[in-house]
Formats: C-alpha cells, sequence, structure tokens
C-alpha cells in the first residue's frame, strides 16, 4: 500500500515537472515570438517601400486633391484587406508547410498552378531588374554629383551594387531580415524628417487649384486611374507567401489570427508613414512643382534636392532611395525565388530531383543576381514597362485570385460571409481596369 502511495506521488511529481516545463517552454516561446512578428511587420514594410515611394507623390498628385485624398482614405484597408486574403490562403491550407504556389496548384490542379505560378514570377520578377537598374543609377549620381568623383565602369557597378544586395542571401532568411531592418529603421526616420522638413514649404492653396480632372467624370475616372499606383507602390505581396509559412510553423492553428494582427501591424504603419510622405511633398510642390516634375521624370526628391539647393536634400535624396530600393529589393527576391524554384521544378522535374533545398535556392540566387546585374548594366528604360505590366498582374495577384479561390475552394469556406470580399473583389477590378485603360491613354 506504502508502495502503491509512493508510486503515486512520484507520477503527480514527475506530472508537475513536466508541467512547468512546458509552461517555461512557453513563456520562453511567447518571449521569442513577438521579436519575430515584428522583424516580419518590419521587413514586409520595407519590401513595400521601395523605388515607386519616390515617385509616388508625383504620380498621385498629378490628379488632384480631392482622388488623392479619397485614395488615402481607402487605401488603408484595401493594403490590409488584400493582403490578409491572400496570406490566409497558406496559413488556413489544409496542406501545411507548403508555400503559396505549391497550395494553389493542389487547389486547381497542374495545369491552372502552373499558368499561376508563371505569372506570380511575371509580376515579380521584372520588379527586381528595375531594382538593380534603380540601385546602379542611384549610386552613379550619388558618386558623380555628390561625391564629385569619377564615373564607374557600369559593369562593374553593376556587378557590385547587385552583389551587395544579393549578399545577404548567401546567410540566410534570419540574416536577411536582420539586414533589412538594418535599412528599414534608418529609412522610417529619413521618410519622416524629409517631410516635416518640407512642411514650411506647404501650398494647400496652389495644390487645390491643381486641375488635375474636370467634373464628376473627370473625378471618378482620376479617382480609378490613381489606383494601380497606390496598388503597386504598397505591395508587399512577393515576401507574403514565405511570412504566412514561418507564421504557420511558429503558430500552428493560430497562424491565421496572428498572420492577420502582424499584417495590420505592418498596414498602419505604411499608410501613415508613406501617405504623410506623399502628402507633404504634392503640398509643397504645388500646382507648377508637379506639372515641372513630371516634365522632368525624375524623383520627388531630387526634384527638392535641384531646386532648393540643400545640402540636407542633396545627401538625403540618393541615401533614402538606396534603403527604400534595397529593403524592397530583398523582398522581392524572396518571392522571385520561389517562383523561380517552382517553375524550374516543373519545367525539368528530374533535373531539379538532383538538387536539395538549400542547393536549389543557391540555384536560383545565382540566375537572380546574373540576370539582374546584366539588365542593371544595359540600363534600358524600363520603368514605364514594369508600371504597366505590375499593374495589372498585381490587381489579379493581389485582389481577384484570393477572392475567387476562397470562393472555390471548400476548406476554405469560413472566409466565404465576409464582406471584406466583395470589397477587395470590385477594388481588384478597378486596379485591373485602370491599368488596362492607361495602356491605351
Amino acid at each position: 500500500m506504502s508502495e502503491h502511495a509512493d508510486q503515486q506521488t512520484e507520477l503527480r511529481a514527475d506530472s508537475a515537472n513536466n508541467t512547468v516545463t512546458k509552461n517555461r517552454r512557453a513563456e520562453a516561446e511567447a518571449q521569442v515570438r513577438p521579436i519575430s512578428t515584428l522583424s516580419w511587420s518590419i521587413t514586409l514594410f520595407g519590401t513595400a517601400i521601395g523605388a515607386g515611394v519616390l515617385f509616388l507623390p508625383i504620380d498621385s498628385g498629378r490628379f488632384g486633391f480631392w482622388p488623392l485624398l479619397i485614395a488615402t482614405i481607402l487605401i488603408g484597408p484595401m493594403v490590409f484587406l488584400s493582403h490578409r486574403a491572400v496570406s490566409r490562403l497558406v496559413a488556413a491550407s489544409p496542406h501545411r508547410g507548403q508555400d503559396i504556389l505549391v497550395v494553389l496548384s493542389k487547389y486547381f490542379g497542374p495545369a491552372g498552378g502552373a499558368l499561376i505560378a508563371l505569372v506570380y514570377w511575371l509580376c515579380l520578377f521584372p520588379v527586381v531588374l528595375i531594382y538593380g537598374v534603380s540601385i546602379t543609377n542611384t549610386v552613379d549620381s550619388f558618386i558623380v554629383n555628390q561625391l564629385n568623383g569619377p564615373s564607374i565602369n557600369r559593369a562593374l557597378l553593376s556587378l557590385i551594387c547587385v552583389g551587395a544586395m544579393t549578399a545577404s542571401f548567401a546567410f540566410g532568411q534570419r540574416v536577411m531580415m536582420k539586414v533589412a531592418q538594418f535599412l528599414v529603421y534608418p529609412l522610417i526616420a529619413a521618410l519622416a524628417i524629409v517631410a516635416i522638413y518640407l512642411i514650411p514649404q506647404w501650398d494647400l492653396a496652389s495644390f487645390m487649384d491643381y486641375e488635375g480632372y474636370q467634373g464628376i467624370g473627370g473625378f471618378l475616372s482620376s479617382f480609378v486611374l490613381i489606383l494601380p499606383v497606390l496598388v503597386f507602390s504598397f505591395s508587399f505581396l512577393a515576401a507574403l507567401s514565405q511570412f504566412s509559412l514561418d507564421m504557420q510553423r511558429q503558430f500552428g492553428k493560430r497562424s491565421e489570427q496572428k498572420s492577420s494582427q502582424v499584417l495590420l501591424l505592418t498596414t498602419i504603419l505604411l499608410v501613415a508613414l508613406t501617405m504623410f510622405f506623399v502628402w507633404s511633398c504634392v503640398m509643397a510642390l504645388g500646382a507648377d512643382g508637379m506639372k515641372q516634375a513630371r516634365e522632368d521624370n525624375i524623383p520627388v526628391l531630387s526634384y527638392f534636392a535641384n531646386v532648393t539647393g540643400a545640402q540636407f536634400m542633396a545627401y538625403m535624396a540618393p541615401l533614402v532611395s538606396v534603403a527604400a530600393i534595397t529593403s524592397s529589393y530583398f523582398g522581392h527576391v524572396l518571392g522571385t525565388t520561389e517562383g523561380t524554384r517552382y517553375l524550374f521544378r516543373l519545367a525539368a522535374p528530374k533535373t531539379a530531383a538532383n538538387f536539395s533545398d538549400a542547393a536549389m535556392n543557391r540555384l536560383c540566387l545565382l540566375f537572380i543576381f546574373l540576370a539582374t546585374t546584366i539588365v542593371s548594366a544595359l540600363n534600358p528604360p524600363v520603368l514605364d514597362l514594369i508600371t504597366l505590366v505590375a499593374g495589372p498582374l498585381f490587381g489579379v495577384l493581389l485582389f481577384l485570385l484570393p477572392v475567387y479561390t476562397i470562393h472555390r475552394i471548400d476548406a476554405l469556406a469560413k472566409f466565404r460571409p465576409l464582406v471584406s470580399n466583395w470589397f477587395v473583389a470590385v477594388m481588384g477590378i478597378l486596379v485591373v481596369a485602370a491599368s488596362v485603360w492607361s495602356m491605351f491613354t
């Protein structure tokens, strides 16, 4: 009887020890997880804040005060709800541990998955190329104009710039995220400082008089045409799949809830800072400055640097550009690597079977590095082409595809009653229609 009692006592002690151990492990994980989610929020922010933000004030401000005001009100819900819908395709998927392209292939079959993967790759890879061209042009201009140095051979400069941006991927995703954070925090501060610096130059009356549209029809068309450039500038679609997978690995069944929290934080930070920067720039530009900047076809900070002649703007413009381009390059390389890996395995399955996941990633990064370096050295005028191509593709992938998938796949049926799906679908139709319209106007 005494032995039985002793056994029971030992069992209770073991159970208590196990409980304490689990609680300590849970507490340790709880302390680590918020750091990870904050890291992802900053990484997603950095993916969205790319070279587009430097042209965004000119592109969006040209439509006038009221279209920009309505777009400012709507862009927050558009960004959060569309990215949340895409994230749910992975976070709530029954196919655990699979990235978005594999998940969609399982949803729509090999043919449908291949088509989506191709569109996904065509959407992201050209953006990587344009960031390679942009970083090379920015560094070259900074060396020649601000440092009064000699012009470096473009092929060599492209090799150095693109190589420096790609190098952090060789050390893994965590190191890349640390580098991204190192760049994004100063970028956040720089954008805020520039926006505040321009406040004394605000000319609201001049911007209100800017004739970006005529009548009700002109107002509606201006509002619709402003959407593609905003969606493109606020998109962090490229890093969304890997983000959703990481949330899934960390939080399991709670991944969809945690993903939504991180996306909400990212959206608030992104919209608040970017739109403050945009409004400060457009009100400082005024009607005349808006027209001149568009005619010169230069980033908004470069225009202010040229007009004011202030040393602050002369040095701040290239630094902000480098930080913005590099942080966004990281996120788009994540998505491009994902798409390249999937398409390679689809096109040459026997050859791909000979490579491990790590080797496949290195092979994809080598391809991206070589292609981006070559294009950067050639310096093609592709910015307008990228904007025209990316507009409709981002509209389809970010707005229409997730809503269609949610209403098509039974595993995602719990998300169907949400009114937000209709909002995302309507906004997606407007974005695609405006992108197509822009091609013919």
